[in-house]
């Protein structure tokens, strides 16, 4: 059983939330400008993610699509992304920034033919400690291996995932290659220039069969999304 856990009763940890992604040229990731969401925090620094609200919806939409259409109109995929961007685009409608990360990080799974099951932290039980937790929600979501990333892995402490039979492995990208830009800038780079089912074949050569992120996918509303 594959999912991703949305972590969305969490807190941002930066300051600079309002910044979502890195929109790297399409002819050139190391040229990039940040694609930023104004928000605001209604409980300051204290304030969950799930409950950050977008600063004027309607034109913070508009200007991210023209961004992101300038940037990558010029790939022989746009048609596709762009009509696989709609939904990001409503989100936007809801008035927070959640739900903008939540949409864009599932059509990312849905353009790359994931087809896990997504859950939500807050749903789910799970008790106070940042690894405990995420031992929690691993077990909670049917899962036995939690895939955690390179910053993850620098505070995780495994012994809550053993003393279960979990297991925490590490998501390790290659030192080459098309992704090596791409983890410093927006999926839509890598989509841009490879298509939907150019990028999924290579990440199943680095991942095998199934496309999963992980088997207990955990991760907060700021990562792992298009914008």
């Amino acid at each position: 059983m594959t999912a991703w856990v949305v972590l969305d009763d969490v807190q941002f940890a930066r300051r600079d939330y309002q910044h979502r992604t890195r929109l790297g040229a399409l002819d050139d990731a190391e040229r990039w400008r940040w694609l930023s969401v104004p928000s605001h925090l209604p409980h300051g620094r204290r304030t969950a993610i799930r409950d950050v609200l977008i600063a004027d919806p309607d034109p913070a939409r508009r200007r991210a699509a023209a961004m992101v259409r300038q940037e990558y109109r010029a790939s022989p995929y746009w048609p596709a992304l762009e009509a696989a961007l709609d939904p990001v685009w409503a989100a936007f409608d809801t008035g927070r920034t959640s739900a903008v990360a939540e949409a864009s990080t599932r059509v990312l799974l849905d353009v790359l033919g994931w087809r896990g099951r997504v859950l939500t932290a807050s749903r789910l039980p799970a008790r106070p400690g940042r690894s405990q937790r995420l031992a929690d929600l691993t077990a909670a979501a049917g899962a036995t291996t939690y895939l955690c990333g390179t910053g993850g892995m620098t505070y995780l402490d495994p012994a809550p995932f053993t003393t279960r039979g979990h297991t925490v492995a590490p998501f390790l990208l290659p030192a080459t290659g098309v992704r090596t830009p791409a983890t410093r800038v927006t999926s839509l780079w890598a989509l841009a220039r490879l298509g939907p089912v150019g990028l999924a074949a290579r990440l199943r050569d680095l991942t095998g069969p199934g496309l999963a992120p992980s088997e207990s996918g955990g991760g907060n509303l700021g990562e792992s999304r298009l914008i």
